[in-house]
Formats: C-alpha cells, structure tokens, sequence
C-alpha cells in the first residue's frame, strides 16, 4: 500500500446547493488533509465529506506495538525492553489510510470510516525465542452509532466493528489495537534456526500457554468467532 507523496489523498472543494435567488451553485471550503488531525478525527463530518486520509508512524510511536516486539541482543532489563528495537530505528513505520462514508440504509446515514493499515515487526519466535520478522496488515470497517446501547443491539448482527460516535477520535489508538490484534497469537518460525532442546517441555504446551497469556486472545477468539457465524 502506498501512502507517501502525492498518492496521499487529501479532501477536497465540495458543490454546495445554489442558495435561493442566486441560480448558481458555490462551493465551500470543507476540511483538506492539513486541517486534519488524526489524534482527534472529526468522524461524523469526515464520513460526510467522503473523507478520505492516510499517512504513517513509527513503531515507536505506538508503545504497545512496540513493546510486543522482541528485545534487541544485549537489551538491558527494564520495564519495557522490547520498547528499545522500535526506538532504535524510527524508519521502521506503520503505514495506513482511512476513508469516511456514509450508506443509506432505510432513509438514514449511516457512519462509516474504512481503515487499512500495513507494518513490519520483529516478534519473538515462540520456539526458539530468536527474532522472527512479520508482515501484519488490517483491512477493517467500522459503523459508528449514537449509543453504547445501539452499539450492543447490532453487534451481533453485523460482521464489521460497531463504535460509538464521538466529537474526536484518536486514530492513532485505533490503529494500534487492531494492530495487535492481528498479530500472531504464537509467532514461530517455519523452521527455527535453533530449536528448543526437548528438555524445556512439549513445544504445543508451551505454544497453547503463550497463546492464552496473549492480551488480546479473548477478543481476538470472539472475532473469529463472530467472523464464523
């Protein structure tokens, strides 16, 4: 996916209904990608606007992101070691775009923000616990609602995401949860260049337990299950 340059789409000038007596059409300035700040995304108007956004940032700058990668060789201990690989190399980016919609469906608008968003981590092989490089990519859509209690009634019903609609919301943190939830829940090496010795336990038990200790193994199991249904 490419988002750097001039492949990045901005908002443009949109037609506005002639105003009476004037028999012409004028247009209005609406938001273009420099009024945008995607730590507090405008949803509703950015949907209305055929919005459409996108950029990057460093691993770095998403701290949960960055802290389930693998430590660097000869990292110090301290509270977030993994932390240290993604600070080291601020080259090393996540790459996304988001496009706002409205669907009518049923003579009202429905709110609708499309997110794709692609990076390169290093995780740590859960075999053989040396670096293993992974490819995550999110293809996500998400229908915002009025209420926490519409929110619940349709959750079930749709296959795609269901949030409530605020004044601004921060892109950035959206991203980055549905970043971990698409990594591997067991990252291993097809082959390991260094196999665990048999005596450190079955390596399916000790897979199962890594996958069950993942913070985002419950939700991402309702996923999938929901996907399923």
């Amino acid at each position: 996916m490419s988002v750097g340059g001039d492949d990045i789409a901005g908002l443009s000038l949109l037609p506005r209904k002639a105003r009476p007596g004037t028999g012409r059409d004028t247009k209005i300035r609406v938001m273009t990608q420099r009024d945008i700040d995607p730590l507090r995304l405008p949803v509703a108007p950015f949907a209305a606007d055929a919005g459409d956004l996108a950029g990057d940032w460093a691993i770095a700058e998403l701290p949960r992101l960055a802290e389930s990668e693998c430590p660097p060789e000869g990292a110090e201990v301290g509270a977030h070691p993994s932390a240290e690989r993604a600070n080291a190399d601020l080259s090393r980016r996540v790459r996304w775009r988001v496009v706002g919609s409205l669907r009518p469906v049923g003579g009202q608008h429905q709110i609708w923000l499309a997110m794709t968003a692609d990076a390169d981590v290093v995780l740590q092989c859960q075999r053989c616990l040396l670096p293993l490089d992974v490819s995550v990519a999110v293809d996500r859509q998400f229908r915002f609602v009025e209420d926490e209690a519409t929110a619940a009634a349709i959750d079930d019903e749709i296959e795609d995401e269901v949030l409530v609609l605020t004044r601004a919301l921060n892109l950035r943190e959206l991203l980055e949860d549905e970043m971990l939830l698409a990594l591997p829940l067991v990252p291993r090496h097809d082959e390991c260049p260094q196999a665990l010795p048999r005596s450190f336990g079955d390596v399916d038990e000790v897979e199962a337990a890594e996958a069950s200790a993942h913070p985002f193994a419950a939700l991402a199991a309702l996923r999938k299950d929901k996907g399923g249904a």
